[in-house]
């Protein structure tokens, strides 16, 4: 199965449809269409050093969540440092492609795996682009308690919480940066959202909207997807050889 083939198959399972009008995603840089597809390596992000890993260790395809292009390019130069990766990627005929807010609508994507990590129970879709997703626990907790519920499902040592002093049971979701989606959550009747990144603005606001607000880091939310794009290449053609990689570059000093 070539580049072009194992796009065209996966686009099937995660249409351009779906993807925000802001948005910019598919195949990102394809020097060889037509190039056999062996080794795949996915990601959440296309860093330099995921690039340099790919090409040194015999990688055809990086299938990542998040763009490698996302604002337009001006000029394709070294100095540049999405530029720069082109230049390697090209050179070494590696393809890239990237499956962003399509694979966080997409059932059983972004947010469908984060609502199923924390439990919840009759999940269905909330705001106004079907991205989000609302669902309740099978019984109430508290704050702290969910908290620690989602730092296991997560991961996670630490997350930052605004406590409207509700008990926890109906939770809506975005994974990664999610606060244009507080309001929807509120008016969507649930008394907790969480995503990945919320911003100190409206986290302060929570207890005056009436819903607590949980942040539980950007990438922490949304890494679960690479299991679902390897899961994904391995139904489409068993016989590709995929890896997952992590991308994480931020540390609390």
């Amino acid at each position: 199965m070539n580049v072009r083939e194992l796009y065209d198959r996966i686009d099937d399972r995660i249409p351009e449809e779906l993807r925000e009008s802001w948005d910019n995603d598919g195949l990102m840089c394809c020097p060889d269409e037509t190039r056999e597809v062996s080794r795949v390596l996915i990601s959440l992000d296309v860093t330099e050093e995921i690039v340099d890993y790919a090409i040194d260790n015999g990688f055809d395809l990086i299938v990542s969540h998040h763009p490698l292009i996302f604002k337009p390019v001006g000029a394709v130069v070294p100095t540049d440092h999405v530029a720069r990766k082109l230049i390697k990627l090209i050179g070494a005929g590696v393809s890239v492609m990237s499956f962003h807010t399509r694979a966080d609508k997409v059932k059983g994507g972004v947010n469908d795996l984060l609502a199923r990590r924390l439990g919840l129970l009759d999940v269905e879709d909330f705001g106004e682009d079907g991205l989000g997703r609302i669902g309740h626990l099978e019984c109430e907790t508290s704050l702290e308690e969910f908290g620690e519920r989602v730092k296991t499902a997560l991961g996670i040592d630490k997350l930052i919480a605004s406590d409207a002093y509700n008990p926890v049971y109906t939770v809506a979701l975005v994974g990664g940066d999610g606060k244009g989606y507080v309001r929807s959550a509120v008016e969507s009747g649930a008394d907790t959202y969480l995503s990945g990144r919320i911003g100190y603005n409206v986290m302060e606001e929570a207890s005056e909207m009436g819903i607590n607000l949980i942040e539980a880091g950007h990438y922490a939310t949304e890494f679960p997807v690479t299991g679902f794009f390897k899961s994904l290449i391995g139904k489409i053609e068993p016989k590709i050889v995929t890896e997952i990689v992590g991308s994480y570059m931020l540390r609390v000093l």
